[in-house]
């Protein structure tokens, strides 16, 4: 089996970001260091790609943009688009070059790296998504390549350069709203616990609901990973309880969309029967009827300080990595109303 730069890295007692860089002669690495990691290479027998390695240094303009692994799904949120948008104004500005890198599954997102990689075609990686125990990440990082994430970093916090919101605060704010305008049963509905921000953000609404003294259900806690019919029983059962809520707060506004098409079919009348307030202020909140209530998360803004971020420390090797928070809003339109009821 092949020598990775992992295990370089371990033996040299550096990171593999060290090690990649001192593939690549950069001048940030001491040569007391580049040295120590010389020995190593060569006690393992670790033999680098030098051809990519002169590439990637001829054409460090490159940025590769990886969404999420999904047959559609990504290519249909406004999120992921107005956030491309962002990067793309940045990097024309600077004169940088951007591709997005697609694939169904992580098998297909992994190929796609390697190949660029391999070929010199991106000297740095921009993942629009955070996810629990993510082989993308892993590779990312195993390999010392230079990567920005937006969203919370799951693993290899403290080395890692991450854009993201508040998403706990957030939460925490969408369940005070609710609580504020009456609503005592809340429920809080996700895309699933993997992903880092619908973790975060049902936390806050948990840890909002406790600070009052109100328990949440277990059973008012939704998580639908695919707007699939199947996907969407656990919403119609929720929505079905003789006790259900008054009030949901939904992580996006796509699922949000989903919500409402299950209330339409139900005969419960937004916002005279239910509250929702969603996430992203994307399109759809404007486009639906009644337009939500949505926390706008800076999807733009996410996108520029990523690409800021990435460039910076393209150009500069020896910046230690970044962690910013981009602000939030609640924007209030018709789907939310005061409840006077039980």
């Amino acid at each position: 089996m092949a020598v990775t730069i992992k295990e370089v890295a371990a033996l040299a007692g550096v990171s593999p970001s060290t090690v990649s860089r001192t593939c690549k002669n950069n001048p940030s690495i001491s040569e007391e260091t580049k040295e120590r990691v010389r020995r190593a290479m060569a006690q393992l027998g670790y033999e680098p790609n030098f051809q990519a390695s002169n590439l990637a240094s001829q054409n460090s303009r490159a940025i590769g943009i990886i969404l999420p692994p999904s047959e559609k799904e990504a290519f249909e949120n406004p999120f992921y688009l107005e956030v491309i948008r962002g990067i793309s104004q940045f990097c024309n500005q600077r004169q940088y070059i951007n591709t997005v890198i697609t694939g169904r599954d992580d098998r297909e997102i992994l190929q796609a790296i390697r190949s660029m990689t391999r070929s010199g075609q991106a000297d740095g990686f921009i993942v629009l998504y955070s996810r629990q125990k993510d082989p993308i990440i892993d590779y990312l990082y195993g390999e010392g390549l230079l990567f920005v994430l937006i969203g919370k970093a799951y693993q290899f916090a403290n080395q890692t350069i991450y854009i993201d919101n508040d998403n706990m605060l957030a939460g925490q704010e969408a369940a005070d709203y609710l609580w504020n305008l009456g609503h005592r049963r809340i429920a809080y509905i996700g895309s699933g616990n993997s992903l880092m921000f619908s973790a975060d953000r049902r936390s806050g609404y948990e840890a909002a609901m406790l600070r009052q003294g109100c328990a949440p259900d277990p059973g008012f806690c939704v998580e639908v990973p695919s707007l699939t019919e199947e996907g969407w029983a656990p919403i119609r059962q929720l929505l079905g309880r003789d006790d259900r809520p008054t009030a949901v707060i939904v992580s996006d506004d796509i699922l949000a969309v989903a919500v409402e098409r299950v209330c339409m079919e139900m005969g419960l009348s937004i916002p005279e029967d239910i509250s929702i307030l969603s996430f992203n202020n994307s399109l759809f909140a404007r486009l639906t009827s009644p337009q939500l209530t949505s926390v706008d998360i800076n999807s733009l803004q996410l996108g520029t300080e990523a690409a800021a971020q990435m460039i910076s420390h393209m150009e500069n090797p020896n910046l230690m990595a970044t962690k910013i928070i981009v602000p939030h809003r609640i924007i209030e339109r018709d789907s939310c109303r005061r409840w006077d009821g039980i």
